[in-house]
């Protein structure tokens, strides 16, 4: 007997634009109990305000699977490329106005 694939395919449509992407070099992670915010900011050296690059709202349980995706795809990166080296955490000098966040 063939076995029936149950997985619908999902199509996935890129514009020209979003192709591009947008550079962010500062994550700002915010949550309540439904749902995770994520700011991404492009900071610029001597450039005392920095501007919200886009921002992605997320369940909880999409936020944990994209946690997962990201260790996933850091463990894959580092086997083909080498270690990623950690740089040295410099402190922020401006308030974002939000809880003390990780990124």
């Amino acid at each position: 007997m063939e076995q029936q694939n149950n997985e619908q395919q999902l199509n996935i449509e890129l514009s020209e634009e979003m192709a591009d992407g947008t550079y962010a070099n500062l994550a700002i992670i915010t949550h309540s109990f439904a749902e995770f915010v994520m700011d991404f900011v492009n900071v610029m050296p001597n450039v005392p305000k920095a501007k919200v690059k886009s921002r992605i709202v997320m369940t909880p349980q999409h936020s944990k699977r994209l946690m997962k995706a990201l260790i996933d795809n850091v463990k894959r990166f580092e086997a083909q490329y080498g270690p990623i080296k950690d740089q040295e955490t410099q402190a922020m000098p401006f308030n974002f106005g939000s809880p003390a966040a990780q990124a």
